[in-house]
């Protein structure tokens, strides 16, 4: 019974109160978009807070009190730079302590305990959380380089709650991968004393999910990038117009579908059992099936010759 009332108790810490949280806030917002049109809510403030870039209403039809919120779009860039810095370091210090034995700082060490999310030597394999990390921070590197050298941005808007929340949630997904790390006091606890000797089929199978989403990623961001662009590879334009190839031929925003399997593919290399990660993952399922949503009404209602086939978030299903 103790043993029970325990693992319950892990279960209610606050990491995982922020992460059932927003989830349930983009599942909410999710399921109020599918309702008829007649029935959605009509708070600008509301559409303004969930649409960014393309799907935003047009200026002059969107209140001027929310216009006074706007950040560019190509901002973007801001929460990978923070990533790669911010994850960069946590990586740092759980190399630190893998291979040199160094304690993690006090500071870390203290907000991971407030956050209830220290594991004294638990169950989870360290080198489980330590190729996650080196994924988050590989994966903040590429979007960084893509935002700085393939994306071709327009003058499209943010809301500034949506720009605050991205600049911290890649804080957050770096303190979550940490928080799984089994820890004996500021010490990382290596079950066997060799962390290389943990290696299960499950981390080939995450990196190469990791690998491949990656590139499907990465494709799709160049045919979005190509179609504002002239054979010479120079911008001429920037208007929206209908992307073909790769994952396109399926769904309206496969980058986004790209952006849910490597989150799926980090599930995988922590072992598939991961409860802290599945939550991060339903977070990221309910947030990208929301924007794919609402680009898919904006390529429908922007071009009549839409291919009819395509759906907008799930190949064939949604």
């Amino acid at each position: 019974m103790a043993l029970w009332a325990g693992s319950k108790l892990s279960v209610l810490n606050p990491l995982h109160a922020v992460w059932f949280t927003v989830a349930a806030a983009f599942l909410v917002s999710l399921m109020l978009q599918l309702l008829p049109p007649g029935l959605l809510p009509s708070s600008a403030l509301f559409q303004d807070l969930i649409r960014y870039g393309k799907t935003k209403q047009e200026a002059a039809l969107r209140p001027a009190i929310c216009r006074i919120f706007d950040v560019p779009k190509r901002y973007f860039s801001h929460f990978y730079v923070i990533s790669v810095l911010w994850n960069g370091f946590l990586l740092w210090c759980l190399t630190q302590s893998l291979f040199l034995g160094a304690p993690f700082p006090s500071w870390l060490h203290t907000l991971l305990r407030i956050l209830g999310a220290v594991q004294f030597r638990g169950d989870e394999l360290a080198l489980s959380a330590f190729l996650v990390l080196v994924f988050v921070w590989l994966h903040s590197l590429r979007r960084l380089f893509e935002c700085v050298y393939v994306s071709v941005f327009s003058n499209a808007m943010i809301h500034v709650v949506s720009y605050c929340f991205g600049l911290v949630y890649y804080i957050l997904v770096g303190i979550t991968v940490l928080s799984q790390v089994p820890m004996d006091g500021r010490h990382v606890y290596v079950r066997g004393k060799n962390l290389f000797m943990q290696a299960r089929w499950f981390h080939i199978l995450g990196m190469m999910m990791f690998i491949w989403s990656s590139v499907h990623q990465y494709k799709c961001h160049v045919i979005l990038s190509n179609l504002r662009k002239n054979k010479a590879g120079v911008v001429i334009h920037c208007k929206h117009q209908i992307p073909f190839g790769d994952w396109f031929e399926y769904v309206s925003s496969p980058n986004y579908l790209a952006e849910l399997m490597i989150y799926i593919s980090l599930a995988v290399t922590f072992g598939f059992h991961n409860f802290t990660w599945w939550l991060v993952v339903i977070y990221v399922f309910f947030c990208q099936a929301l924007s794919a949503l609402l680009n898919h009404r904006f390529y429908k209602s922007k071009f009549v010759s839409y291919p009819k086939h395509r759906k907008a978030f799930l190949p064939f299903l949604f």
